[in-house]
């Protein structure tokens, strides 16, 4: 009966209505969304501009929140942008010449076959520094050296090994060939993103940024990073990311070993309300939902920060994030 009414009410007032009406079911579905306690903050954009936003308790959408390995997803975009100014040569650049000085005194030999592209996909080989191995390699006293001498577990080029060492060295590689910051790199080439901001983020005892982790900005500025995705990689009248970077970003190359959800450059792959969704993931429930434009369906992008102190996988609650995005992509 609900659905019969929307359609006969679109009908008659095509340009008004089913806005009025999908803008009422955003309103509550925002408002039943404030069950999720560990929630902070979510904001949507859909055809040019942000069309709900919501904080809860005492945060808002402009607090800025840790989000955690969802800054993997920015780093893939800095490094998109690396290779346009020709700063890199691609994904299938060996990493280990850029990275020379930092190498083992008798490296394993599959060093020399790890490229920019394992790297941004996970598939570099070496023993993953994230889990139980995050702790011991923070507190290394040289976080590139530590990760490029982590054994090798398999081959590069096999089977996804989620760890936050390989987008370090990422941003140790955009540090070494363009002679700046990744931060100053990040505020530079992102510059033109309306409402983009890096307000806080780690680095290593050398000074490097850390690469996935510890960044800290606001749901309304990852919004503005997911829009700009959205857009194709536009933002301010410019291409800021390179279009096909964004192809290349979002094709299947692995596959999460813990969830089976595809991975590409930086970002998580899957399916939600019958359409493609591209989406960067951090620790807690730091979300960037990213919905391509697909036929009449508009390009939506949703981001929602959550408590960055407590988990979100094996508690369900990424999975309520999960459906609470396919909810609002209903809606739009």
């Amino acid at each position: 009966m609900y659905r019969r009414t929307l359609l006969l009410t679109a009908a008659l007032s095509p340009l008004l209505a089913a806005p009025a009406l999908a803008q009422a079911d955003l309103t509550a579905i925002l408002s039943e969304a404030e069950r999720l306690e560990n929630l902070r903050a979510i904001a949507v954009w859909s055809d040019g501009s942000e069309i709900a936003a919501r904080g809860y308790g005492r945060f808002s959408t402009d607090s800025p929140t840790n989000i955690k390995s969802a800054s993997k997803s920015i780093v893939s975009a800095l490094a998109g942008i690396a290779i346009r100014q020709g700063d890199l040569d691609g994904p299938d650049q060996p990493i280990a010449p850029i990275l020379q000085a930092d190498l083992p005194a008798d490296p394993d030999p599959r060093l020399a076959t790890v490229t920019l592209g394992h790297l941004l996909s996970m598939q570099a080989g070496l023993e993953r520094q994230s889990g139980a191995n995050y702790g011991a390699w923070v507190s290394s006293r040289n976080w590139v050296r530590a990760a490029l001498a982590a054994p090798f577990t398999q081959d590069p080029g096999g089977r996804m090994q989620y760890s936050t060492a390989s987008t370090h060295l990422v941003s140790a590689i955009l540090t070494r060939v363009t002679g700046r910051s990744t931060l100053d790199l990040a505020r530079d080439w992102l510059a033109d993103v309306p409402g983009f901001a890096i307000t806080g983020w780690e680095r290593d005892p050398q000074g490097i940024y850390l690469g996935g982790n510890q960044m800290a900005m606001s749901t309304r500025s990852l919004l503005a990073f997911g829009a700009m995705y959205a857009d194709g990689g536009r933002a301010g009248g410019r291409q800021v990311v390179p279009a096909d970077w964004i192809a290349q970003s979002w094709q299947r190359r692995t596959a999460s070993i813990f969830s089976g959800q595809g991975y590409g450059y930086g970002w998580f792959l899957g399916q939600a309300s019958g359409r493609p969704v591209r989406y960067g993931w951090g620790y807690g429930g730091q979300m960037i939902y990213v919905f391509p434009a697909a036929g009449r369906r508009p390009a939506v992008a949703i981001a929602m920060t959550s408590d960055p102190d407590q988990p979100s996988a094996r508690t369900g609650y990424r999975n309520d994030l999960h459906m609470l995005a396919d909810r609002i992509v209903q809606a739009v």
